[in-house]
Formats: C-alpha cells, sequence, structure tokens
C-alpha cells in the first residue's frame, strides 16, 4: 500500500516512527513534512496528504499534530476526503469497517506511541465492510 503522512512540529516524532513501522510492514510511505520539529504550520503539511489521497496518489493518508483536530479538519475540506480522529484502537476499526476512513488524524500528546502504532497497525489492516455501510458513506459527500 501506498500511504502519504504529514503533520507539524508536535506529531514529528510519531510520524518518524510510523514511517519506520510502515516500512517494516512492507508499505511505502511518502513523508510530506515537516521534517524536524522546529515550530511549522500543520496546514501546509495536512493538506499536501489529503490532495495526494484525493489524486489517488495514495491510498491512504495519516496526519499528526498535538491534538489531532487541526490536522482533521484540514483534511476533512476536501469532498473525497473522509478523516477520522482516533485515539483508541476501536475507532481506527469502525473509521475503516464503517465510514471508510481514507485518512487516520492521530492526536500525539494525547496518546502513548505505542497505542498510536496500534491505532496505525488496526488502521491499515482493516477494510471497509461495504453493505450497509456504504450507502451511509455515499450520504456523506457534498455536491
Amino acid at each position: 500500500m501506498k500511504l502519504i503522512i504529514g503533520g507539524d512540529h508536535a506529531g514529528y516524532q510519531l510520524k518518524e516512527k510510523f514511517k519506520t513501522a510502515a516500512a517494516e510492514w512492507g508499505h511505502e510511505i511518502v513523508d510530506a513534512g515537516p521534517h524536524s520539529e522546529s515550530s511549522c504550520d500543520y496546514p501546509d503539511f495536512a493538506h499536501p496528504v489529503a490532495q495526494s489521497v484525493v489524486a489517488n496518489d495514495s491510498d491512504l493518508g495519516i496526519v499528526i499534530c498535538g491534538s489531532g483536530n487541526g490536522v482533521n479538519m484540514v483534511a476533512n475540506k476536501y469532498a473525497d476526503i473522509r478523516s477520522a480522529l482516533c485515539w483508541e484502537v476501536e475507532l481506527a476499526e469502525m473509521a475503516r469497517s464503517h465510514n471508510d476512513a481514507n485518512v487516520l488524524a492521530v492526536p500525539a500528546r494525547y496518546i502513548s506511541e505505542e497505542k498510536a502504532l496500534d491505532i496505525f497497525r488496526v488502521f491499515l489492516s482493516t477494510a471497509f465492510e461495504g453493505g450497509r455501510h456504504a450507502n451511509r458513506v455515499n450520504k456523506i459527500a457534498c455536491a
């Protein structure tokens, strides 16, 4: 799977952990930045993630900031993005299986690295169930 990841300074360390894990799991990952812990603006890195997923250049996106809210808001500005803010493994599983989420938003300052990696793994390994959920997902889009 091809993934794209971005965030801000608060998410930098976790982004680096996700990149290592994704590579170990056999995924290709594109780093949209930032490339250090220097203070930066999350929209500069969340927009490229969402744009890549919308353009089908990446299969899934991951956005990380302190609370996860800012990057999630940016990603969800795009009509074809379904970004899910997940702080529990079960939320990631449901976001993929029931909502066909294509971007994972993670709150780096509020969960442990271990939990974040579990969330990431489950998000990547869970398939959309379709069926009755597809009807609901189709109602999300705005013309």
